[in-house]
């Protein structure tokens, strides 16, 4: 065993990969909370693989992952994460259902000042990218922090970017006469005023609030 690399099938392995299996189910199973028919993922990839495959590939990465400490800490770091960003909002899109939520989402993003939208987006993501940025510089000594503060600037580089995906598909669509909803608490209270688009099974375009 050595500080970066892990001797496979060892304690140490079969202990990271433990770790990585968790990381990765905590964000499957929180993106399933959100979105079970994958319609809020942001995520393409994860779009097309759907759940099957996703679980095959996401174990098959663990198993190849987990023998390199760097990227396993980075993985794990930046999937839990991901987890957490999920569960924020998972109980509110659960409820109101995945295409009402999306549609209401779309909504106050149509309404919002885009300056406004950016830079709250921008100031969080700068959290996150200051922390990282403080664990890579001063956890040089371990590869254990390096690898957390590396998870930490992948997650803020990777939120913005999908977040913009997003909302770069609402700006593109016409925006219905069904959704102008005089009060966002009507919408709320009756998530059934708006219609749900789409067929099961298929993704629709719009802002997606679930990342992994």
């Amino acid at each position: 065993m050595s500080d970066l690399y892990l001797q496979f099938g060892s304690a140490e392995y079969f202990m990271v990969l433990l770790l990585l299996v968790i990381a990765r189910g905590a964000d499957f199973f929180s993106t399933w909370v959100a979105t079970p028919g994958l319609k809020l993922e942001a995520n393409p990839l994860a779009r097309r693989l759907g759940w099957r495959w996703g679980l095959w590939l996401n174990l098959l990465i663990a198993v190849g992952v987990a023998v390199w400490v760097l990227p396993a800490v980075t993985l794990i770091t930046t999937s839990l994460l991901v987890a957490a960003r999920n569960f924020q909002a998972a109980w509110l899109s659960r409820s109101m259902g995945e295409h009402a939520y999306r549609e209401w989402l779309a909504t106050r993003v149509r309404r919002v000042p885009l300056g406004l939208f950016f830079f709250c987006l921008g100031a969080q993501s700068l959290v996150y990218l200051a922390l990282g940025a403080a664990l890579v510089v001063f956890g040089q000594g371990s590869v254990v922090l390096l690898g957390m503060g590396v998870g930490f600037v992948a997650y803020a580089v990777v939120v913005p970017l999908f977040t913009w995906l997003g909302v770069r598909g609402i700006l593109r669509q016409r925006q219905r006469p069904e959704l102008n909803f005089s009060s966002d608490v009507d919408v709320l209270a009756d998530p059934n005023r708006i219609p749900r688009t789409g067929r099961p099974g298929q993704s629709d375009p719009g802002f997606s609030p679930t990342v992994g």
